[in-house]
């Protein structure tokens, strides 16, 4: 019982020291402490370990618990000072909290007594200054009234005077005194529904009709609509009405303004009718010479009598710009069949020389101002490359004088552009069509020039090179870009596009793929005798250096049409208006030029790779089974190497400015070579051990010339790039591991699979059978061989139909077969 009741003891006491983690935390913040007996996790073994880490320790075991002790009797002390010490507190915290009630409520007491006090003393302070409040006020409307009495002595004096003035014509007074009158009448606004201030107000808006209509009727006068203007000039009078027509109702200055123009312009209209010879597009300089003489006139005459911010010049040039329009779209509607493109260019260049003229002088700023007329959108800042050259070009012909002179490319921000030009848009198939004539005639001519001078020659500046004719017509069809987007900048656009397009693929065709060297040349014959005389010697490659020139600089042409065509794109997307870009698509003649260049590379390669069939015929018929010794590299890759030596120092030197379709070049060389050789290895059977050696020898051989294949020959030791190297060494590493297979006994048979399969990764049974009847293997021999191979073959995984694909694909027995019936018929039908 005496156990149970401490055992309970110990739990509750347990539970009465157990704290919560907060108040843990806060303990050790206002306590810290690093006793491991203050710690909420004291672990008592611990600590007793730590004491008494070894047996020995335990000697001092007395100490310790002398000194725990006495920690236990301090502590003890502490807990009992601090006991005795809370035993009054309770007491002194009630009297605490009763003092500090009495004093709240004296404070409250207080307040309460100043809070009466200050209301006392506002309420004293409202009776004092009731009077002086009614005074402000007083005094405020006084003010106000006395203003107000002034502003309708103003108004009634002025208006008064208005009518008065009105009645003489005494424009100047009216001009400065109107402006006041209306100033004043603002002011009372919000009396209007007083009888008399809304006379008052009637009676202004009456002067100022009359003032309206009168100055109307003196401009009429004194310009009347189709008689002459006045001999004495323009008078005070006229000047002093336009300063008050400012005043007035916009539509007066409107009016006012309309009339003059009109008057001034009347002149114009009758001299260039229709039906006027001076009207026609080929005396178009007439119509622009009279505006210039006109603004003239204007300045000496008229120049002080309009005020200076009415902008008159400008007014009456953009005017006259409209009509010129309009008359101008009549007269080529009328006579559409007398229209040729060199006077219709020749009307173009006129015309915007004018609205570049009209650009200098003036700013444009009317141009809002006109009725039913939207300011003309300024171009965009060109940054066509195009443009280097054609700053003193011409848009016109060439037998022209006037048309040759230099003229400056038109300012960007030009807001006349198109103001009379515009007109010209509708008659611009014209332009069109010609242009489709002249790069007709242009391709032709670029065929017969070719024909005539015959392919770059080889040793000259032109082999390999740009063909001329290329830059020809990229200069042509600049300048028919910077003429077109001057003219108009819609459709005749995308016009000018769909023509480029055409004879950029004619181009292409005529002069690039047209003028590729045949494969059936005369050295074809050559090839096919040495091919079947089975020689290796030095057969002469199909193509001669001439051709293979020329092969070169037809891709170097496509190369540098390919580019260009691409930057001609970006920049008819910038001439041409934002909603009409996604029509000019220039990808189907880039990819017409990409095939050209394509067709290139592949006749290089191909005709490489013909010159060196020879070699690896000759390869498998050799009987490489009594080969005795290992020597140096066999004839067949003399050959081989001769023909590489030969051919592709000429290829490199004539892409030099094309350096990546000559990298292209190799890898395509490369990608045909290697498997074509591997099936050539193939052949060899059977072989001996010396035999394989040899090939071996010779297969290292070819890897050595063909990682140096891109700098072969040439003085600069250039390091190929790598994607090259990896090919090569992929495609030759198989190669030397077919034969170290080779090499390799077959007994036991399970080493020689294992060892296949380890080194060429090829889980295809055709290529081990080739392997074997390169060993020279019996047929039961080779079926034991095979079902091993079978058994030992790796499970492919999961999606995969066999084993690891090859880089190169190499062509069955059945299609090499077939390829050779196929030659054998074409030896034939040549012979």
């Amino acid at each position: 019982m005496m156990e149970e009741e401490e055992f309970e003891f110990a739990e509750d006491l347990e539970a009465i020291l157990h704290l919560t983690p907060e108040v843990q935390l806060a303990i050790e913040q206002v306590f810290p402490s690093q006793d491991p007996l203050d710690r909420a996790d004291f672990n008592a073994v611990e600590y007793i370990n730590t004491l008494f880490p070894t047996e020995q320790s335990l000697a001092n075991i007395d100490d310790v618990v002398n000194k725990i002790r006495l920690k236990i009797r301090r502590l003890d002390d502490n807990i009992r000072t601090v006991v005795r010490g809370q035993t009054n507190v309770g007491q002194d915290g009630r009297q605490a909290l009763e003092e500090a009630q009495i004093a709240i409520g004296q404070l409250f007491g207080k307040i309460k007594d100043i809070k009466d006090k200050a209301e006392k003393s506002e309420q004293m302070v409202k009776e004092i200054t009731r009077d002086i409040k009614q005074l402000d006020h007083a005094k405020r409307h006084l003010t106000t009234s006395i203003t107000t009495l002034n502003h309708l002595h103003m108004l009634a004096g002025g208006v008064d005077s208005l009518e008065a003035m009105t009645r003489k014509r005494q424009y100047g007074e009216v001009a400065n005194l109107l402006q006041g009158v209306v100033n004043v009448l603002e002011h009372f606004h919000k009396y209007m529904g007083i009888p008399q201030i809304r006379q008052l107000s009637e009676r202004v808006k009456a002067a100022q009709s009359e003032l309206g209509t009168q100055i109307l009727a003196d401009f009429e006068e004194a310009f009347p609509a189709q008689g002459s203007k006045r001999t004495g000039g323009p008078s005070n009078v006229l000047r002093d009405a336009c300063l008050v027509a400012n005043v007035l109702d916009p539509r007066i200055k409107q009016e006012v303004i309309k009339k003059f123009i009109r008057q001034h312009l009347s002149e114009y209209l009758v001299l260039f009718q229709e039906n006027q010879d001076v009207a026609w597009l080929d005396k178009i300089d007439r119509r622009y010479a009279w505006i210039k003489r006109q603004l003239v006139d204007y300045d000496e005459k008229y120049g002080r009598m309009f005020p200076e911010e009415w902008c008159m010049t400008e007014r009456i040039s953009v005017e006259f710009c409209h009509i010129t329009r309009v008359e101008l779209a009549k007269v080529m509607r009328t006579r559409a069949k007398e229209i040729e493109v060199k006077l219709l260019l020749f009307a173009i260049q006129r015309t915007t020389n004018f609205e570049g003229l009209l650009a200098k002088r003036f700013t444009g700023c009317t141009l809002t101002d006109v009725p039913g007329q939207k300011r003309p959108e300024s171009p965009l800042e060109s940054t066509n490359p195009f443009l280097e050259d054609e700053q003193g070009e011409d848009v016109g012909t060439e037998k022209d004088e006037d048309l040759a002179k230099p003229r400056k490319p038109k300012a960007p921000d030009n807001p006349f552009h198109g103001i009379v030009s515009k007109c010209f848009e509708a008659h611009l198939y014209v332009y069109i069509e010609s242009q489709d004539k002249n790069l007709g005639e242009l391709i032709d001519r670029f065929v017969s020039d070719f024909r005539a001078q015959g392919p770059p020659k080889a040793g000259t500046e032109e082999g390999g090179a740009v063909l001329p004719s290329c830059a020809d017509l990229f200069v042509y069809y600049k300048k028919c870009m910077v003429q077109c987007s001057q003219l108009s900048t819609g459709e005749p656009m995308i016009a000018l596009t769909t023509i480029f397009q055409k004879f950029l693929r004619e181009y292409a065709w005529k002069i690039l793929s047209g003028n590729l060297p045949k494969s059936s040349s005369n050295s074809v014959g050559l090839t096919i005798s040495s091919l079947l005389k089975e020689k290796e010697g030095s057969e002469a490659a199909k193509f001669t250096v001439d051709e293979l020139c020329l092969i070169c600089s037809i891709l170097s042409t496509a190369e540098y049409c390919l580019a260009t065509t691409q930057q001609l794109e970006e920049k008819l997307k910038e001439k041409v208006d934002k909603i009409l870009v996604e029509r000019i698509n220039l990808t189907g003649e880039m990819d017409t030029f990409s095939t050209v260049i394509s067709n290139s590379i592949q006749l290089l390669v191909q005709d490489l790779d013909a010159a060196c069939d020879p070699a690896l015929t000759a390869m498998s018929k050799m009987p490489w089974q009594s080969v005795e010794h290992v020597g140096d590299q066999s004839p067949y890759v003399t050959s081989i190497i001769m023909h590489i030596k030969q051919n592709v120092p000429i290829i490199r030197d004539n892409l030099a400015s094309t350096r990546k379709y000559f990298t292209q070049f190799c890898i395509k060389f490369t990608n045909s070579f290697i498997p074509k050789f591997i099936n050539h290895l193939f052949r060899c059977k059977p072989i001996s051990m010396v035999g394989a050696e040899q090939l071996l020898l010779d297969t290292h051989s070819l890897k050595t010339v063909l990682l140096d294949l891109p700098s072969i020959g040439s003085q600069v030791n250039r390091k190929a790039p790598a994607s090259y190297t990896k090919i090569v060494v992929k495609g030759m590493t198989r190669a030397e591991m077919i034969l170290k297979v080779v090499m390799a006994p077959h007994e036991p048979p399970v080493v020689f699979v294992d060892n296949y399969i380890k080194l060429l990764a090829d889980g295809n049974p055709e290529t081990f059978q080739k392997i074997l009847d390169m060993k020279g293997l019996k047929r039961s021999e080779q079926s034991s061989m095979l079902e091993l191979f079978r058994q030992r073959l790796p499970t492919p995984p999961s999606g995969a139909d066999g084993g690891p694909s090859l880089s190169f694909s190499t062509p069955t027995p059945e299609q090499e077969s077939s390829r050779i019936r196929k030659l054998e018929k074409l030896i034939k039908k040549r012979l």
